[in-house]
């Protein structure tokens, strides 16, 4: 066995759809905006293998056509799939390019699929000694396992491969014989591929039925030993069991060759290769594809002759003296440049006379690019190591800091000439880290500001920011990664103190190197897309506003938190038991395994109960909050769930988030992740705090004032969107009613409903209420009766109505989807642009979901861009006034004040006023101000 030959065939679709579907959360969008997601996961998945288990033979394997075979025997075969989506459509021309020049074939075979010809040419491969190993997470490949063919499935969440030999096999279906997974496939059907297979057969019962009988023909043959509904079923649809084996059964005598010679598995055209994956713009698989073939084939792809240039660490009487040239001498084997094969000059400073040389040239300059090297990464604990300096392409300088901290004050101190000059402009990546790690050390960053990521962020909001894809994208340049100096994330992973000082050199001037050049490139494209004022007014001064908010933090009352949780622990506990009598047993409540069979065997809650690709029975919130109203134990599971995640995500884990340093709790806020423009909050994330039960709403109890002389202040948009699309949309109806004040949900309920304003039932202002909110997010008649106690029709009748009310929302979705159709783009009120790149797709569903962010995106996006106005004119008013009271959180459209007591009366009126005066719409804005003891009081 160990000296055969081994033949891996991959399943093309099964890969390319697994690839896709891996990314569907955080798409792989290129700077050209294309969905690379697809093309990626194959790939990935075609190196892993090559890597892994380095073939003697290799070949991709596709559908053409489909099954002309079995959609005549059943021409609903396959049809319940969904049309491909488009980048998907997208990925297979250029996956076909990948493998011609990656010289691996590819085979396809008119009116056959995939599963057919890897089943003929495993079959031909075991004739002729060969070992086979198709490569498909799809389970309908164990029919064709033997002693020399193994199905080899794809990991799953990080797991390794599985090789699923006979023994695999008939351990996972409880089978004799693998060729019996046919009879079980036929038994039980398949959802994915619209084989019908027998009614009332599920998993369980299939596996039941051939250890009894062992296959199809022999169940229909005694089917007089079977009972009740069972035999019933079976009898009056063997037909339709024996079609489905049939459709199940994967075909052998497929027109096509093995052709062993053509299979051998050779090295890429390396040249060919890199040209397609620097078009895709894959930086790390390029590098994947070369380090896979050095170690498959134990040869490397012929390196580009580099020229590597000293860093000098010289007598600090040459600092200055040096040009930087910054050309690029030769790149790197990988198509990149790197700092070994770029002319640089990269200096050491680690004595006085170096550092007041340094500084007198950073005071000479206007614009400069600085970066730290720290101990870790929560900024107000680190500690200091070095500043990297720069502002001339290809040179820079790097000060150096002792462990001992009152040396690195006294050394930092000399540099605060240049950190609190305000005429000189402050350049970096992600530039609130390094200002905020400068805090610690009492060292206040002056000037305007310029950060490379908020610059990205506004010119392509979908893609990643960080600065390593950003040099290689913008710059062809591929900088030395942090792994290679302080190794992986883990408990092995080194600090930067242990780094050579002349290695940290090199690494830290780097960056800020790179920022230096990105900043000059990003300039010209944030002019070009009309994104300068946005950048300059709204994203530059938020940088300095978020920064000072996350140095204040908040107060937390952990005494109460402790409390809290003995509570929401007896809470779970009286659940647990109500559900386990309703259940009449015990269960792990939280493992859907063992809740499944619960709910749809044991108590039988649907007649067709919702089942995941795995085959388990699906619990997800979406499926049980369908049950909830008409089953009590559904509701109680899914109080248990809310109360077990409040519990461990808030009231358990945010003492763990305070700092030790200030006792206060910091949260970051993500300046350039939602591409609608709305910040994020993380570590913790403070916006997400559920507040719809009385048990999420008193986690908001736990954040309190700095002292006894405050109390929190809350400030809160009423209704902004709504207010927004008003205005937008120029609806007069609308608008008028926000502009007399008018209760804007009854209002619309008189005007659908048909009655006067004061006799508005709670229901319809409900029903009105969720049209209101719900026509932003594009919701149709099934989500309205989903969302209501109305039906189908009813909701249909509301909707139309509402509509008819008030005609010009509906223009206004018309011209927002019209404009991003012609565009590509929708845009805000202060020119913030959402791309759409599915807007023109075929596909119904994912142009639909474009569609509704065409409409939603200037909305919400809108809602994020007058917020962040505020925030930063109230700032600037606390400054002006020098207030002890401060600005501490944004949650979507609320602001919460740390308020000291004698200032109350002042800050109020300012607060309300600079928020709703923010921008100047048609409608007027309304701010709602709380004040409280707590947050939630406050709120």
């Amino acid at each position: 066995m160990a000296d055969k030959k081994r033949l891996f065939l991959l399943d093309a679709y099964a890969l390319i759809f697994r690839g896709y579907y891996a990314f569907i959360k955080n798409p792989r969008i290129n700077s050209k905006g294309m969905d690379t997601s697809a093309i990626m996961g194959f790939t990935n998945s075609l190196l892993d293998v090559i890597k892994r288990e380095k073939p003697d033979y290799l070949a991709v394997c596709f559908d053409k056509g489909g099954s002309a075979d079995r959609n005549e025997m059943f021409p609903e075969y396959k049809s319940n799939r969904l049309e491909t989506p488009e980048a998907i459509k997208i990925a297979v021309p250029y996956i076909e390019k990948i493998l011609e020049a990656m010289n691996i074939p590819a085979i396809y075979k008119e009116g056959y699929e995939a599963d057919d010809i890897i089943g003929t040419l495993a079959k031909k491969a075991e004739k002729v000694g060969l070992e086979t190993y198709m490569v498909t997470p799809d389970k309908d490949f164990a029919q064709l396992v033997s002693d020399n063919i193994f199905m080899y499935r794809p990991p799953r969440m990080g797991n390794g491969y599985e090789k699923w030999g006979v023994k695999e096999v008939q351990e996972k279906f409880e089978v004799e014989r693998p060729e019996q997974v046919i009879d079980f496939l036929g038994m039980m059907g398949d959802s994915v591929d619209n084989i019908p297979g027998l009614p009332g057969v599920g998993e369980k019962t299939a596996k039941k039925f051939l250890a009894q009988y062992g296959s199809m023909e022999e169940l229909l043959a005694n089917t007089h030993e079977l009972k009740g509904k069972m035999k019933e079923k079976i009898e009056n649809n063997a037909e339709i069991g024996l079609l489905s084996k049939k459709l199940a059964t994967i075909m052998l005598d497929v027109p096509v060759e093995l052709e062993e010679d053509k299979l051998v598995f050779e090295q890429p055209d390396i040249e060919k290769t890199k040209e397609i994956f620097t078009e895709l713009e894959f930086r790390r698989l390029l590098e994947n594809l070369l380090k896979t073939y050095t170690i498959s084939q134990e040869t490397e792809a012929e390196p580009a002759t580099v020229k590597k240039t000293k860093t000098s660490s010289s007598s600090q009487f040459d600092l200055f003296s040096i040009p930087g040239s910054g050309s690029i001498s030769e790149v790197s084997a990988n198509g990149f440049k790197i700092i070994d094969s770029t002319n640089h000059f990269y200096q050491l400073v680690n004595t006085p006379l170096s550092r007041k040389l340094l500084l007198d040239k950073l005071l000479q300059q206007s614009s400069v690019c600085f970066d730290t090297e720290t101990t870790g990464l929560k900024a107000l604990e680190v500690e200091l190591i070095g500043i990297a300096f720069s502002w001339e392409v290809g040179k820079g300088y790097y000060v150096h800091f002792p462990e001992d901290q009152e040396e690195t004050q006294v050394i930092l101190e000399e540099f605060r000439p240049f950190f609190e000059n305000d005429t000189i402009e402050k350049i970096g990546h992600n530039i609130k880290y390094d200002i905020k790690v400068l805090s610690n050390y009492n060292m206040p960053v002056k000037g305007k500001l310029f950060d490379t990521m908020i610059a990205h962020y506004l010119i392509n909001p979908d893609m990643r920011h960080n600065m390593d894809v950003l040099a290689e994208t913008y710059l062809n340049y591929q900088p030395v990664s942090i792994t290679e100096l302080i190794g992986k994330k883990g408990k092995n992973q080194l600090s930067m103190r242990t780094v050579d000082v002349f290695k940290q050199t090199e690494y830290a001037v780097e960056d800020s190197d790179i920022t230096l050049q990105l900043k000059e490139h990003f300039e010209k494209e944030l002019e070009n897309g009309n994104l300068t004022n946005l950048f300059n007014n709204v994203e530059l001064p938020l940088v300095s506003v978020l920064t000072s908010m996350e140095i204040e933090g908040i107060n937390l009352d952990t005494e109460f938190l402790k409390s809290l949780s003995k509570d929401l622990t007896q809470d779970i506990l009286s659940l647990e038991k109500r559900i386990y009598e309703q259940a009449g047993e015990e269960f792990n409540i939280a493992s859907p395994k063992q809740l499944g069979p619960i709910l749809f065997e044991k108590l039988k809650l649907v007649d067709k109960p919702k089942k995941t690709k795995t085959g388990q029975y699906s619990t997800a919130e979406d499926v049980l909050s369908y049950l909830a109203n008409d089953h009590q134990i559904v509701a109680d599971i899914l109080e248990y769930r809310q109360y077990k995640k409040l519990q461990s995500t808030y009231v358990d884990a945010l003492p763990n988030e305070i700092n030790p340093k200030t006792g206060r709790v910091h949260t970051v806020y993500a300046q350039a992740v939602a591409a609608t423009g709305r910040l994020s909050s993380n570590n913790p994330n403070l916006q997400n705090i559920p507040i719809r039960t009385k048990r999420g709403q008193e986690v908001r109890k736990a954040f309190i004032p700095r002292s006894k002389d405050y109390l929190l202040l809350a400030a809160d948009y009423s209704q902004i969107e709504l207010r927004i699309i008003a205005a937008l949309s120029e609806e007069e109806t609308m608008i008028k009613d926000f502009q007399e004040g008018k209760d804007i949900h009854a209002s619309t309920a008189a005007k659908v409903f048909n009655v006067p304003i004061e006799e508005v039932t709670r229901e319809q202002r409900s029903n009105a209420k969720t049209v209101n909110f719900g026509i932003i997010y594009g919701v149709s008649a099934f989500g309205l009766s989903n969302q209501t106690s109305l039906n189908r029709t009813e909701a249909k009748e509301l909707i139309d109505t509402y509509y008819k009310t008030y005609p010009k929302l509906r223009g206004f979705i018309s011209e927002k989807i019209d404009f991003a159709r012609e565009h590509g783009y929708v845009e805000t009120i202060l020119g913030r642009k959402r791309y759409l790149k599915d807007i023109n797709s075929r596909n119904a569903i994912v142009r639909g979901a474009a569609e509704r962010n065409a409409v939603n995106a200037p909305i919400q996006g809108s809602a994020a861009d007058i917020i962040k106005l505020a925030m930063i004119n109230i700032q600037k008013r606390f400054k002006q006034e020098n207030f002890k009271s401060k600005m501490l959180l944004q949650v979507h459209d609320e602001l919460v004040f740390d308020a000291h007591k004698e200032e109350l009366e002042i800050i109020k009126p300012i607060i309300k006023q600079e928020m709703e005066n923010a921008f100047k719409l048609a409608v007027p804005l309304d701010v709602e101000v709380g004040i409280g003891v707590n947050w939630l009081e406050a709120h």
